[in-house]
């Protein structure tokens, strides 16, 4: 008898993945130094429980028995020594493949062994699975594929979250939720500068209606302490731009993938990932997306979340490239001048509440920044 599936992905799934920073250049030593200074860095603490191998694990062929091989020269111990050493320190651990015939580095993929490989990842003891799109034949069916390794996935006899990475192609908007996954990227890959940070937003903001509780959209993984280095760091973004990548990614519940090097990372990366009210904002048990409540000149944007303890989360958002103002009347979002309330607002970057306001609130903002509020409505 198959176990009881307990729902994995209540909110959004936390974690780090290999691949931002490292590429191919991974190996088992990376892995354990990761793991360890997720715990005392306070990353697990702060809710990122997941530690996501990349590609590029695995020799570049099979072994004898048609099974996927963990590479002999950069994770000698074999991957089930390295998913025991991760969950002795209370952490989860995942892996990659790829839909295809090779993954996108060109090792082997899972196309037509989703089963064996779904069985292979169950005995080494991995929780999660991001699943890429790359080099499958051209005339298979996405959806199909990734039906049939959800499904492979569930038979395996452990609960493995399914991270379905497509990048957004064939509708998957409209038949994502029932494959089975968990998340689902809806973006093309993210790199580390300012102009793939606002053009990843913009392609989400029409989205919310397809992500929620039990598989939610994935934005891409996080670039939040880069400064330019590593695999995809091409230009790197000021810290500005890093607080509003964050920002956006936990007011959108997007899963958050830490892509910086945990191991070297800067006290402002550690304690803007470690926020502990924007985290809030993002796993929120309801998992509601925001709607838009105020688009000034296409560049100047303003965000509201119903929360469930009965608060918003409030976002200011300025895109454009001069610090400006950014309005919320908030007859706009149904506190109307006459009813006799007001908005409380407790600023989730300086963790205080900075007053009660009525009718209207428009901070100034620095180019490429935000500001994020929780916001009470309260009798005046």
């Amino acid at each position: 008898m198959l176990p009881k599936k307990a729902m994995l992905s209540r909110t959004p799934p936390m974690g780090w993945n290999s691949w931002n920073t490292f590429g191919s250049n991974i190996n088992e030593e990376l892995i354990r130094n990761t793991a360890d200074n997720m715990v005392a860095k306070g990353f697990l603490e702060a809710g990122y429980n997941y530690l996501v191998i990349d590609d590029c694990w695995s020799e570049m062929k099979r072994d004898e028995n048609g099974r996927l091989a963990a590479s002999k020269e950069k994770f000698p111990d074999g991957m089930k020594a390295v998913a025991d050493y991760v969950h002795s320190k209370g952490l989860k651990f995942g892996m990659y493949s790829c839909c295809g015939t090779r993954t996108c580095a060109g090792y082997p993929g899972s196309f037509e062994y989703e089963y064996i490989d779904a069985e292979t990842f169950a005995s080494w003891g991995i929780d999660f699975l991001k699943y890429d799109y790359c080099l499958r034949p051209t005339i298979s069916d996405g959806k199909h594929l990734y039906r049939k390794m959800a499904m492979a996935l569930r038979r395996a006899g452990r609960d493995i979250l399914f991270s379905a990475c497509n990048w957004g192609a064939d509708n998957v908007y409209d038949w994502i939720r029932s494959s089975g996954a968990h998340m689902f990227r809806s973006t093309g890959d993210i790199v580390d500068n300012w102009d793939s940070i606002k053009n990843l937003y913009r392609s989400q903001m029409e989205k919310g209606p397809y992500s929620g509780p039990g598989c939610f959209n994935d934005m891409d993984m996080l670039v939040v302490g880069m400064y330019g280095k590593g695999n995809v760091g091409f230009g790197g973004c000021s810290e500005e731009e890093y607080r509003t990548h964050f920002a956006l990614w936990c007011m959108f519940n997007s899963p958050l993938m830490i892509g910086c090097d945990i191991n070297n990372i800067s006290d402002s990366a550690k304690e803007l990932l470690q926020n502990k009210d924007l985290i809030s904002i993002n796993q929120d048990p309801e998992g509601r997306q925001p709607y838009l409540a105020n688009n000034t000149n296409g560049d100047r944007h303003t965000w509201i979340k119903p929360m469930a303890n009965g608060e918003y989360a409030i976002g200011y958002f300025n895109l454009s490239d001069n610090r400006t103002d950014v309005l919320l009347h908030f007859w706009d979002i149904g506190v109307p001048s006459l009813s006799g309330y007001g908005v409380e607002l407790y600023d989730c970057f300086k963790h205080e509440v900075i007053g009660v306001f009525k009718d209207f609130y428009n901070p100034i903002i620095e180019a490429h920044g935000c500001a994020i509020y929780k916001a009470k409505v309260v009798k005046l």
